[in-house]
Order: structure tokens, then sequence, then C-alpha cells
């Protein structure tokens, strides 16, 4: 046995020992979607993926158009942006991605998903090293993205809209959904213009995030005409077949005692509506 006297070998060689050890490169051959798990590094396959078809998100026609155009561009092997979806919430930012995604691959298309959440955002170099020795197209995609007082998570955001000097991979496109078109709260950029000696250079670091997107697509709150279409759209769609008077009446209340008004709204209402009706929502 090699033993070790230097105390920091001792101290790397428990610490390599303690640390999991990646698993064996994945095949992603064996399904469309992943989600990327560290401790060990991992893609898991998603045998059955949450989302909706396309033809059902409402209201977003111009947004919808562009994403899928995008994106069947980056499936064919040809030049693609990033992009972010930003807005209201409720309104369809990460179903139209999985939706988008869906029609892709249902065109023939070869193209491959995988979830990465905010959390893991630090690993994201090692998750780019794997996916550029893979000869899949990749659809990178983060949900519910943005960034908070001290938060430093952004820096390794650059490496998947930069890619440092090797470049993101050409395999590799990157989609996000966010509350914030800045990625960082209104307040947050304020307070920093305020208070530094140089107000423009302060937050330029962080703000120009979202300009490393070459796509940015706004979802704004629907209105009370296309909130009532998604739900004739998810009756249509299921078969429930419901009068227009109590099928208004029903939703306009359900809106009111919610507060609000949006995409996930009138599935919630729908959801409830097909409980009432005995309709199984589950995916085939």
């Amino acid at each position: 046995m090699t033993m070790i006297d230097d105390p920091q070998d001792r101290i790397a060689a428990a610490l390599e020992r303690m640390a999991p050890a990646p698993l064996p490169a994945p095949d992603l051959t064996e399904a469309d979607a992943f989600v990327w798990h560290v401790n060990p590094d991992r893609l898991v396959p998603v045998g059955r993926v949450n989302r909706i078809d396309v033809g059902l998100l409402v209201g977003i026609d111009r947004s919808r158009d562009t994403l899928l155009q995008n994106t069947r561009q980056f499936a064919r092997g040809l030049p693609a942006n990033n992009a972010l979806l930003w807005g209201a919430r409720g309104m369809g930012k990460s179903s139209l991605v999985k939706a988008v995604h869906a029609t892709i691959v249902g065109e023939g298309l070869p193209l491959k998903i995988v979830e990465l959440q905010r959390e893991d955002l630090p690993s994201v170099g090692r998750l780019l090293n794997i996916l550029r020795e893979s000869d899949q197209q990749v659809l990178l995609f983060c949900d519910d993205l943005s960034f908070g007082h001290d938060d430093q998570h952004y820096k390794s955001l650059k490496a998947v809209l930069d890619g440092g000097i090797e470049g993101r991979p050409e395999n590799v496109v990157f989609y996000a959904t966010s509350n914030r078109r800045h990625l960082m709260p209104r307040d947050m950029i304020e307070n920093e213009r305020a208070s530094a000696i140089s107000p423009t250079e302060a937050t330029e670091e962080k703000v120009s995030l979202s300009d490393r997107f070459g796509l940015w697509l706004g979802f704004h709150p629907c209105s009370q005409d296309e909130y009532l279409a998604m739900i004739r759209g998810y009756c249509a769609e299921y078969g429930i077949e419901i009068d227009d008077d109590t099928l208004r009446a029903e939703a306009i209340e359900w809106q009111a005692t919610r507060g609000s008004r949006s995409g996930r709204v009138a599935w919630q209402y729908f959801t409830d509506l097909a409980g009432r009706r005995g309709v199984s929502l589950s995916q085939s």
C-alpha cells in the first residue's frame, strides 16, 4: 500500500473517496427527454414528459411560431439562437418549450431536451462537456430562471450562453423561462445604479445576460376572451360538452376567486370541470 505522508495529499485523497464518481456517459438515444442531476453527475431519462399539445396554447401565436422555426432550424443542424421566454406567470412559457420539442420530434427531426435546474447551474460546465461529445442535437432547458441579491449563479450561465474559450457546443441550444426580462429584480438594478460610482457599469454584467439570448419572447396577461378560448380548447380536446353560458359563468367565477386570469388558471378550472364530469386527463 502506498503511504501518503503529506497532510494535503491525505486530505485530497479523503475528499476524492468521499466525492461520488460521475456515472458512465449516458446513451442519449434511449429517450427524447432527460433531467440533469448532480452528486453524482448523471442524465436521467424521462419516459413521459408532462406537457400539452402545442395547439392548445392560445394567445401566444407569434411566440409559438418564432420558437418553432428557431427550434426546427436547430434540429436540422442549422444556425439557431438561444431563447429567453419572459413575462406574466402562468401564460405558457414552459409549456411552450415542451410542446415545441414534442412538435419537432413528431415531425421526425432528431432533438433531445435536457432540463437543468437553476440551483444546478454551477455544474453546467460539466454537463456541456458531456453533451459536446454527443452526436445528438440537444435543447438545454432551464425553467423559472432568475437571480437575486448576492446571487453568483449568473456567472455559470455565461458558460451556456458564451461557452468561454471553447464556445457553446454547436449541438446545444439553451432555452430559459423567467418572470423577469433582465433575470434580476428591478429594485436590485435601481439600487446598484443609484449607489454606484459608475451607474452604467454597475449592473452591466448582470443585465447583459439577457442580451446574450438571441430571441426574447414576451408573454403578457391574457384577455377574458383568450382565457375562455383556452378552456373551450381543452373541452374540445378532451370531449367535454358544456353550454357557453355555464362555462362562461363558472370560468369567470373561478378566475375571480383566484384573483388572476392566465393560462394556468384556465387549466386549473378545466381540471376541476373534468373531475366533476368524471373525465380523466391522463396522458396516453
